[in-house]
C-alpha cells in the first residue's frame, strides 16, 4: 500500500491498471470494426488500424509523465486530467478540457445504456428466430431493458471509487475477450466455408451499390471509428491516480498503456481484417448479426457484451461521481451529506459493513436515473456519441498531451522535435475534422427516421 505525499492509501497495481485501461479502450464498438475496414479497403484500413494504435500509445506515454509536475517522478500529484492541464497550461485551458472530457464520459454512459438494450433485444430476437425461423418478424422494445440496466447501475454506482471498482473492470475485460474471440472465430470459419478472401484494396471500391457521396461519408466515419477506438486519454490520469508506488506511477502506467493498447490492437486488427475478409463490402455494422447458423454461440457473445457493458459503465461513471462529490465537499465541508455512515449486517456475513454518505447514495442514484432517462428519450444517441468522440479526439488525445509534454520537457520552439510534434498534431486535427463531417452526415441521415423513446433495432 502507498500513502506517500497526500496520505491517501493507494492499492492499484499493474494488473488493476491494465484492467481499467483495457475496459476503457475496448467497447462493443469492436464489433463494428469489420464495417469500418470495409469502408476503407484493405490498404488504408490496415494502415489506419496500425498507425493510430502507435499514435495513441505515444501520446499515452507523454500524458503519463504529466501525473506529477514539474518532475514526472517526484513532483506534485495531478489527480485528474483537468488538474494536469491546470498545472502545466494554466486555468484558461481547464474549462474547455473539462467540458470535453466529462461530456465524453457521460456520453459513453448514455451510449452503453442504449447498446446494452440493443444487445438484450438481439438476444430476445435470437430466441425468436430459434422458434420461428430466421425470416420471422420478431419485434421487441428496448425501454424495459434500459430501465433494468439503469437499476443495476444504481446498485453498482455505490462502489466508493475507481479503485474499489477493479473487480468490475476485470469482469468487463474478460467478457470483452469472450465476445471478441467468438466474433473472430466465426469470421475465420466463414472464410474457410466459402474458401475466398473478400474485400477490395482501395477505399472508393467499397460498396458498389452505394452512391459516391455516401461512400465518402462512410469512409470519413470509418476513419474516425478506428482512430478513436484506441483512445482512453480521458481516463488515463484518473487510472494512474489509483496506482501505488514505488515503482513510480508513470513507469507503471507506461507499461499499462503498452499492454492495454497492444492487446487491443491485436484484437482490433485480427477481427477487423478477418470480418472484412469474411463479408467483404457487405460487412454488417455489428459483425455478430451476420451469423444465423450458430445462434447459440451468438447468444453467448451477446450475453458477454451485456456483462461487459454493465462493468464498463462504472469505469466511466466513477470519475464523474468523484468530481461532483469533491466539489460538494469543498463547497459545504460541514454538511451532513458528506458524513460517513456505517451499517452492519452481522446476520449476512460476519463483520460485514457498508459505509456510505448521503451524497453518494442520493446524487449518484439521481445521476444514473437521469442518464437512463436521456438514453430512453434519445435512443439514437450513439450517433451523437460518435460526433462527441470526433470532436474530443484531437484536443484530449493529441493536442493537450503534446502541449503539456512540450511545456514539461522544456522543448524549444522551432527545434526538430517541436516541428515533428506539431506535424503529428496537425495530422490528427485533420482526422478529427474529417471524421466529424462523417458523423454529422450520419446523424442527419439517422434523424430522418429516428423517434423519441423508440429504439431502432
Amino acid at each position: 500500500m502507498d500513502a506517500r505525499d497526500d496520505g491517501r492509501i493507494r492499492t492499484g497495481s499493474m494488473l488493476s491498471g491494465t484492467a481499467h485501461a483495457f475496459t476503457a479502450i475496448v467497447g462493443s464498438g469492436i464489433l463494428a470494426l469489420p464495417w469500418s475496414v470495409a469502408q476503407l479497403g484493405w490498404i488504408l484500413g490496415l494502415i489506419i488500424l496500425v498507425a493510430f494504435a502507435a499514435i495513441t500509445y505515444y501520446t499515452a506515454i507523454l500524458l503519463s509523465d504529466c501525473y506529477r509536475t514539474p518532475d514526472p517522478i517526484n513532483g506534485s500529484r495531478n489527480y485528474t486530467y483537468m488538474d494536469a492541464v491546470r498545472a502545466l497550461l494554466g486555468p484558461k485551458n481547464v474549462v474547455v478540457c473539462g467540458i470535453m472530457q466529462y461530456s465524453l464520459l457521460w456520453g459513453t454512459m448514455i451510449g452503453y445504456t442504449i447498446t446494452t438494450a440493443i444487445s438484450v433485444a438481439n438476444l430476445k430476437r435470437s430466441t425468436c428466430y430459434h422458434k420461428k425461423g430466421e425470416n420471422a418478424k420478431c419485434h421487441v422494445s428496448g425501454n424495459l431493458y434500459m430501465l433494468t440496466y439503469g437499476a443495476i447501475e444504481i446498485i453498482l454506482s455505490q462502489c466508493p471509487n475507481l479503485e474499489k471498482a477493479t473487480f468490475l473492470s476485470i469482469i468487463a475485460a474478460v467478457t470483452s475477450l469472450v465476445y471478441s474471440s467468438i466474433a473472430l472465430c466465426l469470421s475465420i470459419a466463414k472464410i474457410f466455408s466459402h474458401r475466398k478472401i473478400k474485400g477490395n484494396l482501395m477505399v472508393m471500391k467499397a460498396g458498389v451499390d452505394v452512391a459516391s457521396s455516401k461512400k465518402i461519408w462512410h469512409a470519413f466515419q470509418a476513419l474516425g471509428n478506428i482512430a478513436f477506438a484506441y483512445t482512453y486519454s480521458m481516463m488515463l490520469l484518473e487510472i494512474q491516480d489509483t496506482l501505488k508506488s514505488p515503482p513510480p506511477e508513470n513507469k507503471v502506467m507506461k507499461k499499462v498503456s503498452l499492454y492495454a493498447i497492444g492487446a487491443t490492437a491485436l484484437f482490433y486488427i485480427s477481427l477487423g481484417c478477418m470480418g472484412y475478409a469474411a463479408y467483404g463490402t457487405e460487412a454488417p455494422g455489428n459483425i455478430l448479426t451476420g451469423f444465423y447458423n450458430v445462434l447459440w454461440l451468438v447468444d453467448i457473445a451477446n450475453i458477454a457484451v451485456i456483462i461487459h457493458l454493465i462493468g464498463a459503465y462504472q469505469v466511466f461513471a466513477q470519475p464523474i461521481f468523484a468530481m461532483h462529490e469533491k466539489w460538494l465537499e469543498s463547497r459545504w465541508p460541514t454538511s451532513s451529506f458528506n458524513n460517513i455512515y456505517t451499517i452492519r449486517f452481522p446476520l449476512i456475513i460476519k463483520n460485514f459493513t457498508v459505509r456510505f454518505t448521503l451524497a453518494r447514495l442520493l446524487l449518484r442514484t439521481a445521476f444514473v436515473i437521469f442518464t437512463t432517462g436521456v438514453a430512453m428519450m434519445f435512443p439514437f444517441f450513439n450517433a451523437i456519441l460518435g460526433l462527441l468522440g470526433s470532436i474530443s479526439f484531437w484536443p484530449l488525445t493529441v493536442h493537450l498531451p503534446l502541449r503539456m509534454y512540450i511545456e514539461q520537457a522544456k522543448i524549444k520552439r522551432g527545434s526538430l522535435k517541436w516541428f515533428m510534434l506539431q506535424i503529428l498534431g496537425l495530422i490528427c486535427l485533420v482526422v478529427t475534422l474529417v471524421s466529424a463531417i462523417g458523423s454529422i452526415a450520419d446523424i442527419s441521415d439517422l434523424l430522418k427516421h429516428a423517434k423519441l423513446f423508440h429504439i431502432q433495432l
